[in-house]
């Protein structure tokens, strides 16, 4: 379960039991402003995107990041975050959608991912949240992007959270799947009951060296079991599968991964340049941007019931949940349901 959910509301969660051999059908609480959807189809005889234009690399940071841009250059900006383990084509179809609408469109792979890549070995490969949403921000800088609507899932919602959070001067509006995920190490050290711990295996095995060893070597048919999981409707192919599981050959994706959930865990230290951030964050600060959350009701991630989250979104705010078998990577699942909810957010 590709879940990414690390926060003080996680034993009011909803934990599937597809691990125990049951899944559950989703049941979710209807917001004041909640709008349920389903999944459109695309039109009859047209081709589905299946490759970006050639991607671009530019210095920000302490990266060189790999990304695809669509779109006029001098539309308004929309950056778009994929999860673990994922890649920037869980927007292959969403990125023209919005590109054909005017936007200009940045799909940038996270730090570990892709052709992105430290620009110094001396550099930690830290994958704490914190860090990964101060890379957007500079890569935003670098692409002199003053304001743009963010937009994620999985560690990209929770990344798209934290700039809305802490820099929202750069964030116009929000898109996020799976709602509020801002956490914290103290949070992630606060035992879940028994059936709730067990969605989070994965978490567990990558604490010990057996598990770093285990991701190293499997990590592609590690990565197409969460896929399976997360989405158990979702009937992807190899081909799809494999064009994302090539930006799991990053020569960091591991430790930047393994980094990622000890330290949520409290068993890794994080970089002490990004430890302000991360005590903002430990506050749960509230968000103020216009945001629209979604879920999909087939996610087989642990993800917390939007009432748990709804009040951490303290400007114009709306809820979807989005019918027809939509699990985890919601994106590349509901293509147009995702693109219309980013159209939309700007005029909440």
């Amino acid at each position: 379960m590709s879940a990414d959910i690390n926060s003080p509301s996680t034993s009011r969660r909803r934990f599937f039991g597809i691990a125990l051999g049951t899944l559950a059908a989703a049941q979710f609480v209807k917001l004041p402003l909640a709008r349920a959807a389903t999944a459109a189809p695309q039109p009859a005889g047209t081709p589905a995107p299946t490759s970006f234009p050639a991607l671009r690399q530019i210095d920000a940071g302490p990266l060189s990041i790999g990304y695809a841009e669509l779109g006029p250059s001098d539309g308004p900006a929309v950056v778009l975050f994929h999860g673990w383990p994922y890649d920037i084509h869980s927007y292959v179809e969403v990125a023209p959608l919005l590109a054909a609408r005017g936007h200009r469109v940045i799909v940038p792979y996270l730090r570990g991912y892709g052709t992105t890549r430290f620009r110094s070995n001396e550099t930690m490969r830290s994958g704490q949240p914190s860090a990964v949403a101060a890379d957007i921000v500079a890569l935003m800088d670098a692409l002199k992007i003053e304001r743009a609507t963010l937009a994620g899932y999985d560690w990209g919602a929770r990344t798209a959270n934290i700039v809305a959070a802490l820099w929202p001067q750069r964030c116009k509006a929000m898109v996020s799947v799976s709602g509020y995920l801002i956490g914290s190490q103290e949070a992630g050290r606060m035992p879940l009951p028994p059936q709730a711990e067990l969605q989070w295996w994965y978490q567990f095995y990558f604490a010990t060296e057996r598990g770093r060893l285990g991701y190293d070597k499997y990590r592609h048919d590690f990565a197409k079991l969460i896929w399976h999981i997360a989405s158990p409707d979702w009937h992807f192919d190899d081909v799809t599968f494999d064009r994302s599981a090539a930006a799991f050959d990053n020569p960091d994706h591991v430790e930047v991964v393994i980094h990622n959930y000890r330290w949520r865990l409290g068993l890794a230290a994080g970089d002490p340049q990004y430890d302000a951030l991360e005590a903002r964050l430990a506050t749960t600060p509230s968000i103020g941007v216009p945001t629209i959350t979604m879920e999909g009701d087939a996610n087989g991630a642990p993800h917390p019931e939007p009432a748990t989250y709804a009040k951490k979104f303290t400007g114009p705010y709306a809820h979807r949940l989005i019918s027809g078998g939509i699990g985890h990577n919601l994106p590349q699942e509901a293509p147009q349901a995702f693109a219309q909810a980013v159209i939309d957010v700007g005029r909440l």
